[in-house]
């Protein structure tokens, strides 16, 4: 993969035309399988749908209920890829009613098998249990936040994950965004967990200055990280940013015309390619919002941004 600082020289110009997929309008999260192939989490619904590139109909799905153990949608936020195994990650968030919802609570993986995927180990459900028990966190006040709705001032809701070296993922914040800055948490132990070796380990959370806003996805690029930033709740705007990966490495605003688009994933090609992928569930088709209009007419849009 060509290096961060050639992949990210974008401009306005640079992003290719939109490409619409169909059958799901909350596309939250994804990760190319092959050249060709990439997977999506959908927030709405505890399935994975897989694309042939540039072609609008999915070619294939995989479906969680049963391996996630879950009664309603899981919330899928999240995903990030480590050799051949994908991990992906839930909201461990309240609903908008700020009421407890167990089934959002999910970690857990896929391996990648040809051009599909298939779930391996167990889903881990304590993940927000350890996270608001560990003392490198303790400063946050997670408790707080976990009390609250996922779009409340102040609440919690996990929406960005990504490899870093040595088998640990960040985990990034939509929410809270304390003193203005996003929140990133290292995940030290992810295999284990996948396992079913608890508890979760984490690393001293880096606070990242993303004008306000919350991490919304971020994929390592390189040997540095693309995040897509945006607001806690709906309201507000969205933004690119690099950033090296040190905690104190200031992040540089990256140049892209987003149009429209409510950039919820980004992946990488195996090409150097990016695309971002646009959560159009509050879209209107019709009368009606995307996630609530008749399958065959959901839809989401997707970005190429070519270097």
């Amino acid at each position: 993969m060509r290096c961060l600082a050639a992949l990210l020289l974008i401009a306005a110009g640079a992003a290719g035309a939109q490409t619409r997929y169909e059958g799901l309008c909350d596309a939250s999260a994804a990760v190319a399988l092959d050249a060709r192939h990439f997977v999506v989490a959908d927030d709405e619904h505890n399935k994975l749908s897989i694309y042939r590139r540039g072609e609008a109909k999915a070619v294939g799905q995989v479906e969680l209920d049963a391996f996630l153990k879950t009664d309603k949608e899981a919330d899928l936020e999240a995903s990030a890829l480590v050799g051949n195994r994908i991990y992906w990650i839930a909201s461990h968030a309240r609903n908008s009613a700020g009421k407890v919802r167990e089934d959002r609570q999910r970690f857990f993986a896929t391996d990648i098998r040809g051009t599909t995927v298939e779930p391996v180990g167990q889903p881990y459900m304590g993940l927000l249990a350890d996270l608001l028990a560990a003392p490198a966190l303790a400063p946050l006040k997670l408790s707080d936040a976990a009390g609250r709705a996922a779009e409340a001032a102040g609440g919690f809701n996990i929406e960005g994950l990504a490899a870093a070296p040595d088998g640990i993922l960040l985990i990034g914040l939509r929410n809270p965004i304390p003193q203005g800055r996003a929140l990133v948490i290292p995940l030290l132990n992810p295999a284990e967990l996948i396992a079913g070796k608890g508890p979760a380990r984490f690393g001293s959370a880096i606070r990242l200055d993303l004008g306000g806003r919350g991490v919304r996805s971020i994929d390592r690029v390189g040997t540095g990280y693309l995040i897509v930033a945006g607001p806690p709740a709906d309201e507000g705007s969205f933004a690119l940013f690099r950033w090296s990966g040190k905690p104190n490495d200031t992040l540089v605003p990256v140049k892209a015309d987003l149009g429209t688009l409510r950039p919820e994933a980004l992946f990488a090609w195996p090409d150097g390619q990016l695309t971002l992928l646009s959560d159009d569930g509050g879209v209107m088709v019709g009368k009606k919002a995307c996630k609530d209009a008749d399958k065959s007419k959901r839809s989401f849009r997707a970005l190429d941004i070519r270097p």
